[in-house]
């Protein structure tokens, strides 16, 4: 039985933890943080995850599926609140379809719990990464009591999130490429209580959005009743984190920019200044193999913003195309390792723009006249040529077509959707013949 190492027992790690257990290796989950299954859920850094279809395919052969979708909430569309709190709601796909709300730490939890129940999984927490040998496959931990542990291993996955301590050693290597972007926005989590009877405050079954053009608020529905609310904000100007300094100033501003929030939320100041403000990063490297022993996968090789709602589901995907392509390579771990870092890069580089590109989608246009009807003559040829046209959240969100594909074909719409919407007597036309002829003859081309 070979071993394996894996870095970091977060989402990734635990998974993939799993699917390497079921496929006989010996494997060993170090993670620098206390075990999770022991810690009380706090919130303050966590936002709410939106699983959605391709996250779910990894969790099927992992065969914890049914028990993740029993703590999911579906969500069926946004609904947006303009400033006078009128409400609007746009559904993401066709009537079924839906994102899932789904609670960072519990989902952990259940995974890490599941992992467990294979003999050949063993977890080390507190557990720092301080360096990996790269040529021995050796590495080098400080454990709880600051002594220096060191494991070696055939193979070693690094699943430690944006800040990889495995990354970090592969940099240091010749010719790996890396970046690092952050945002000029940042996040701070907001707890919306229930309703004293435990019944939520807000439509339970949307992902609710507050639009205001440079910045956004969103809620998350949780099965106590409570949303997980989140603020995304510019650092500097006016308004901002730095211009929203006391409890008037806080109040004045959510007062004003999200009246119907405000008036559902006690306490609002105490919330605000109670949980930190965090940062917003996209991470892009290359090689995220060294060799054929050593691989990088999840956040550790593609940090993305969360405005697709896909990090979770980009990196639940590695596992289950790394899988699946093992299974292809008749359990090759050493060719799969290689093959699946170029094949799975370009996805990887795609998903984070697409994420970056839905910011501006979500905390402007969706509230914008233009937008909508945009969107309503999408759905319209999607439900009329399925075949033909799919539309691009539809592609990324409820499909499995390679985030790289997806990319490129949301690109082409783009193009014919500029065409048609820029003529003048659009608004009067849209749902005719001769329009869905024009984006028919333009997708042949």
């Amino acid at each position: 039985m070979k071993d394996i190492i894996i870095v970091g027992a977060g989402l990734a790690g635990s998974v993939h933890a799993i699917l390497m257990a079921k496929k006989g290796y010996n494997v060993k989950v170090f993670e620098r943080r206390p075990d999770l299954r022991n810690v009380e859920l706090k919130g303050g850094r966590s936002i709410n995850l939106a699983l959605s279809t391709r996250g779910l395919k990894a969790l099927e052969p992992a065969g914890v599926k049914e028990e993740i979708e029993s703590i999911c909430i579906p969500m069926y569309g946004r609904k947006m609140h303009d400033i006078k709190g009128n409400l609007t709601f746009q559904s993401y796909g066709k009537e079924d379809e839906a994102i899932n709300s789904v609670s960072r730490g519990d989902l952990n939890k259940r995974l890490l719990l599941n992992a467990t129940e294979y003999k050949n999984v063993s977890f080390f927490f507190n557990h720092k990464c301080e360096d990996i040998d790269l040529k021995t496959n050796t590495a080098h931990f400080i454990d709880e009591h600051n002594n220096r542990v060191s494991h070696t291993a055939d193979y070693i996955f690094g699943t430690d999130g944006a800040f990889s301590a495995v990354r970090l050693r592969m940099m240091k290597t010749d010719r790996f490429d890396f970046s690092q972007t952050y945002l000029g926005h940042g996040y701070k989590e907001i707890l919306l209580p229930a309703n004293e009877d435990g019944t939520h405050k807000l439509e339970k079954n949307a992902l609710h959005i507050w639009p205001r053009g440079q910045y956004m608020l969103i809620a998350l529905p949780n099965f106590d009743g409570s949303y997980t609310c989140t603020l995304f904000f510019p650092y500097e100007g006016e308004p901002s984190f730095n211009s929203l300094q006391t409890p008037e100033a806080v109040n004045d501003f959510f007062k004003s920019t999200f009246p119907d929030f405000y008036e559902l939320m006690p306490d609002l100041a105490d919330e605000y200044f109670k949980n930190p403000t965090a940062s917003l990063v996209t991470v892009k490297c290359n090689p995220w193999n060294h060799g054929n022993k050593t691989l990088i996968m999840g956040d550790a090789a593609h940090a993305i913003v969360p405005f697709y709602g896909q990090g979770m589901n980009a990196s639940f995907e590695d596992c289950s195309v790394f899988y699946e392509m093992l299974e292809a390579n008749d359990d090759d771990m050493e060719k799969t390792i290689v093959e699946f870092a170029a094949k799975r890069k370009p996805d990887g580089d795609a998903i984070a723009q697409l994420a970056l590109d839905n910011y501006i989608e979500m905390r402007d246009l969706v509230a914008d006249e233009s937008f909508l009807l945009r969107k309503k003559i999408e759905n319209k040829i999607y439900e009329k040529h399925p075949e033909k046209w799919m539309p691009l959240y539809s592609q990324v969100t409820f499909s499995h077509i390679p985030y790289s594909v997806a990319y490129e074909t949301g690109q082409k719409q783009k193009r014919i959707m500029d065409k048609i919407m820029s003529q003048p007597d659009i608004k009067e036309k849209w749902d005719s013949q001769e329009v869905e002829q024009q984006i028919l003859n333009a997708l042949d081309h």
